[in-house]
């Protein structure tokens, strides 16, 4: 005892003191650690991963686009977008500055941005959206805390504005808008998966945890267009509507045998790589499927049709059309020239109003009409195409001759270029109907006859006849073509206006037994605007183009009993 009493008083007091301090110091440290690792160690689990882990979207691979061949039409390409977590970004950080000028965002922009979402407690903000890569490594080496790199997909069009009518495009959130990337988006679109991932303190991925729910990729869509036919038509249509100074122009080529559309082109048209801000909205309509016009004379093919359906009328049948003008219920019918005396295959060759009145004089109203409807005029096309229009077709009262009369040569009917192009398919396939489609069939899909085959025979013969002249600017080089040009006068707020019309050549190639049905239209050319003129030349350099691609021998010293002849003919 005593030994110890002297150690005491041998140690200061002060000493003892600060001793006592560290075993209460290591006391306290040991009660603590057993609190937080017995009695609070779930809770203090959850919120470390609450600060580490997290679950993300893994985004889907959108489904190509292809063409017939194979060709990839429309790609989705792997992209990053930058967003921001308000409650880890310090607002003064001046790499911060250094982020916007990456970005090309004012830095006042950003800051307003990030106080925005902080003010309303949110963790999670675009700050842009799909960014090119090389951005991409700027914005990673900044390494600011608060800022993400997320991975996205961008749709790419490798054809741009050859191709965006018939492709439409997508959103930022790649969802379909326009075109068949709206109408297929279910197909094309996939679903995103989701994982768990720990993050270090920057929000950069350190670990893939576990994958809650696997990406499923979307499916790949092979249409029936051709690529390299799309572009010859693009090219050939665009070069026809800055020559004429016209509004716009339509080309559309429909295979005869399968009803595969197998080129649509509009121009102006647009490019879908750059967002909708960027661009005319006006050019986004594929004026070959929305709108309805009134197609003048090259409706004179069906008129014939329904003529040679009812009535005893051939192809000889003559018809006196002298003096070229006549007169109907108080009204004028007027031909450009005196025709005479003409059979039936020359009215349609000349474009006669007269003559082709006096036609359908013989018919009831409902035949016409009747024929017209058989042949897909006044019905959407079934294509499946966003916004089709279904033109308009009303049935004359009976006495309504006038109104008959102007049914058979183009007025007071309202189609749309792929309808057009879908009749003349028709008469190409011999009276046989085959639905309308853009995507690629693997064998030709059954068709039904609309039309008895000797009377479309009967047309398609005239409508070489109409074409095999020296005048005419739609034959094809080595080929037998046939077909019909229109010009119609546009309609307006008073009427139809003077110096206004629409340029149309409908034709089918080759003629002895046709492949590929063809419609141009020209809308308001300037200058010239015969359909000879304008519209004609357009589809025969597509014919051209068609018939060497799809390896069609030429025909010209083998008619096969198509009625050709070698007359001079006029404009029409």
């Amino acid at each position: 005892m005593k030994i110890k009493t002297l150690i005491f008083k041998a140690i200061p007091s002060r000493y003892i003191i600060l001793l006592s301090l560290f075993a209460l110091v290591l006391v306290t440290v040991a009660a603590r650690l057993t609190y937080l690792h017995v009695l609070q160690h779930d809770f203090l689990v959850s919120q470390g991963e609450a600060r580490t882990v997290r679950e993300v979207k893994i985004a889907a691979y959108r489904g190509m686009i292809k063409d017939r061949n194979g060709e990839a039409l429309a790609i989705s390409t792997p992209v990053d977008s930058v967003s921001i977590n308000p409650k880890k970004i310090a607002i003064d950080d001046p790499k911060l500055k250094q982020l916007s000028k990456v970005l090309g965002i004012p830095h006042s922009k950003v800051k307003e941005k990030i106080k925005q979402y902080a003010h309303a407690k949110k963790e999670f903000a675009y700050l842009k959206r799909h960014i090119e890569p090389q951005i991409s490594a700027q914005v990673k080496a900044l390494e600011i805390a608060g800022v993400h790199l997320i991975p996205e997909y961008r749709r790419y069009y490798p054809n741009a504005e050859v191709t965006a009518h018939v492709l439409g495009f997508t959103d930022i959130d790649d969802r379909g808008q326009e075109g068949l990337e709206l109408a297929y988006n279910t197909w094309l679109q996939g679903k995103p998966g989701k994982k768990r991932i720990e993050q270090d303190r920057l929000g950069r991925e350190v670990e893939n945890l576990a994958n809650i729910s696997e990406v499923v990729p979307g499916n790949d869509l092979s249409i029936s267009i051709d690529e390299r036919l799309q572009y010859l038509a693009y090219r050939s249509l665009k070069a026809a509507v800055e020559k004429h100074k016209a509004r716009s122009g339509t080309a559309v080529v429909i295979d005869v045998k399968t009803g595969e559309v197998l080129a649509m082109v509009n121009n102006p048209s647009y490019n879908p790589n750059k967002r909708a801000r960027e661009q005319n909205p006006d050019n986004y309509r594929n004026i070959a499927v929305t709108d309805a016009f009134e197609p003048g004379s090259v409706i004179k093919t069906f008129s014939m049709a329904s003529v040679l359906e009812h009535t005893k009328i051939t192809p000889a049948t003559l018809i006196d059309t002298k003096p070229g003008i006549m007169r109907l219920q108080g009204k004028i019918i007027r031909d450009l020239h005196n025709n005479g005396v003409l059979d039936v295959a020359s009215i349609l060759k000349e474009s006669s109003n007269v003559g082709i009145t006096k036609l359908v004089l013989n018919l009831q109203p409902k035949e016409l009409w009747d024929t017209y409807d058989r042949l897909g005029l006044g019905w959407s096309t079934g294509s499946g195409f966003p916004g089709e229009n279904p033109g308009s077709l009303s049935l004359p009262k009976p006495g309504q001759s006038f109104v008959l009369a102007t049914m058979s040569f183009g007025y007071g009917v309202a189609v749309t270029p792929l309808q057009l192009a879908q009749a003349y398919a028709i008469i190409g396939a011999g009276g046989v109907k085959h639905p309308i489609t853009f995507i690629k069939q693997n064998q030709a899909p059954e068709g039904i006859r609309v039309m008895n085959a000797t009377v479309a025979r009967q047309v398609l013969n005239m409508l070489s006849f109409a074409v095999e002249h020296d005048r005419s600017n739609a034959r094809v080089v080595g080929y037998r073509v046939a077909g019909k040009t229109g010009t119609a006068r546009k309609v307006g707020k008073n009427g139809y206006e003077e110096g206004h019309y629409h340029s149309v050549f409908c034709g089918l190639a080759p003629a002895i037994n046709p492949r590929v049905a063809i419609v141009v239209f020209i809308n308001e050319p300037t200058g010239e605007y015969y359909g000879n003129q304008v519209a004609a030349p357009v589809f025969s350099k597509i014919a051209s183009g068609a018939l060497r691609l799809f390896k069609i021998a030429p025909d010209l010293l083998d008619t096969h009993g198509v009625h050709v002849a070698h007359n001079g003919s006029r404009n029409t």
